[in-house]
C-alpha cells in the first residue's frame, strides 16, 4: 500500500513537472520556426534539384554547353544561386534557433517578473533589433518569392506548349530559350514542333519534374514569408508585453518605496510620541 501511494505521488509530481515545463513553451514562437523550417527547406531542396534539371534539360534537348574559361553563363549563374542556396539553409537553420530562444526569454520575463529572468533595457533592445532584422529577411523573402515564380512562368510557358502540340497537330510552334535570356541572341538553339528533340523533351520525366519542383520552391518561398510575418507579430507582441511589464515593474518598485518610506515615517512619529509621554 505504502509503494502504490508512494507511486501516485511520484507521478503526480513528474506530472505537474510536465505541465509547467509546457507551460513555459512559447507555441506561437515553436509555430513560426516549424513553419520557418518547412518553407526553408521546401525552397533550398526543391530549388538545389530544380536547378540541376533545368541543367540537364538545357544539356540534353538545347545542346546548350558551358563556356571556356571563367566566362558568365547559364551555367555558372546557376552554380551560384545553388551556393546561395546553401547559405539561405545555413543562416536561417541558426536564425531560427535564435528566435527560439529569443522567444523562451521573453516568455519567462513576462511570466516570472521578479524570478531568475528579470527584464533589463538589454532584454528590450534584443527584441527591437530582432523585430527590425525579421522585416528585413520579411522584405527578402518577398522578393525570394518574386524572383522564384519567374522559373515557374516559364516552364509553364513551356509545358503549355507541349500540350498544344499534342492537341493541335501540325502547329508551327518553337521554343527559343534566348526569348529568357538562357542564351546570348546570337546563338540559336531553337527546339520546334515536329523534331524529334522537341517530342522527347514534351515526353521526358526532366521537364514535368522540373516544373513542379520549381513550383514546391515558390510554395515554400510563400511559407517563409508566412512565416516572418508571424514572427513579426510575436516579437511585436512580446516587446509590448515587456515594454508594460517593465513599467509595472517600476511602478511596483517605487510604491513599495513609498510603503517603506511611511512605514518609517510613522514608526518615526510613534517612538517620538512614546519618547514625549515618557
Amino acid at each position: 500500500m505504502k509503494n502504490m501511494t508512494s507511486f501516485f505521488f511520484l507521478l503526480s509530481g513528474c506530472m505537474e513537472c510536465c505541465l509547467k515545463c509546457l507551460g513555459g513553451i512559447p507555441y506561437p514562437s515553436l509555430i513560426a520556426t516549424i513553419l520557418l523550417y518547412a518553407g526553408v527547406a521546401l525552397f533550398c531542396g526543391c530549388g538545389h534539384e530544380a536547378l540541376s534539371g533545368t541543367v540537364t534539360i538545357l544539356q540534353n534537348y538545347f545542346e546548350v554547353i558551358r563556356g571556356p574559361g571563367d566566362g558568365l553563363d547559364v551555367f555558372t549563374i546557376i552554380d551560384i544561386i545553388k551556393y546561395v542556396i546553401y547559405g539561405i539553409a545555413s543562416a536561417f537553420f541558426v536564425y531560427g534557433i535564435l528566435l527560439m530562444v529569443e522567444g523562451f526569454f521573453t516568455s519567462g520575463a513576462i511570466k516570472d517578473l521578479y524570478g531568475d529572468f528579470k527584464i533589463t533595457t538589454c532584454g528590450r533592445c534584443v527584441s527591437a533589433w530582432f523585430i527590425m532584422l525579421t522585416y528585413i529577411f520579411m522584405l527578402a523573402w518577398l522578393g525570394v518569392t518574386a524572383f522564384t515564380s519567374l522559373p515557374v512562368f516559364m516552364y509553364f510557358n513551356i509545358w503549355t506548349i507541349c500540350q498544344n502540340t499534342t492537341v493541335l497537330e501540325g502547329a508551327s510552334l518553337c521554343l527559343d530559350p534566348r526569348q529568357f535570356g538562357v542564351v546570348p541572341i546570337g546563338e540559336e538553339k531553337t527546339v520546334c514542333a515536329g523534331s524529334e528533340k522537341f517530342y522527347k523533351m514534351c515526353e521526358s520525366n526532366e521537364l514535368d519534374m522540373t516544373f513542379h519542383l520549381f513550383v514546391c520552391a515558390l510554395a515554400g518561398a510563400g511559407a517563409a514569408v508566412i512565416a516572418m510575418i508571424h514572427y513579426l507579430m510575436v516579437l511585436s507582441a512580446n516587446w509590448a508585453y515587456v515594454k508594460d511589464a517593465c513599467k509595472m515593474q517600476k511602478y511596483e518598485d517605487c510604491k513599495s518605496k513609498e510603503e517603506q518610506e511611511l512605514h518609517d515615517i510613522h514608526s518615526t512619529r510613534s517612538k517620538e510620541r512614546l519618547n514625549a509621554y515618557t
